[in-house]
């Protein structure tokens, strides 16, 4: 997240079982950054607020991904649907294939 932009993404591809070497999981984080005074230290702190975690499990080594459940309005639409739920499968999907983050 940059001083412009207050809302930010962080994603992981986790490591795949021993059981099922071609498991895939995106772990995410969407998280929006809110600034405030530290009146103890005098000093601006900056924390993640507004958390959503949610977890993609791919066992095909990437190909296709699976979401349990979604909580939260992701895209803003004021709704929780299937949307949220397809635009995170989107990136999930998207991450597993880039090779060098």
């Amino acid at each position: 997240m940059s001083f412009f932009n207050q809302r930010g993404i962080f994603l992981q591809l986790l490591a795949p079982s021993i059981v099922n070497p071609r498991e895939a999981q995106v772990s995410m984080q969407l998280a929006r950054k809110e600034s405030s005074w530290d009146t103890v230290y005098e000093v601006e702190v900056e924390a993640l607020v507004d958390s959503v975690y949610v977890t993609a499990v791919s066992s095909d080594g990437g190909q296709s991904f699976n979401i349990r459940s979604v909580s939260s309005d992701v895209d803003g639409d004021g709704d929780i649907d299937g949307d949220d739920k397809a635009k995170l499968l989107a990136l999930a999907k998207a991450y597993a294939n880039i090779v060098n983050p």
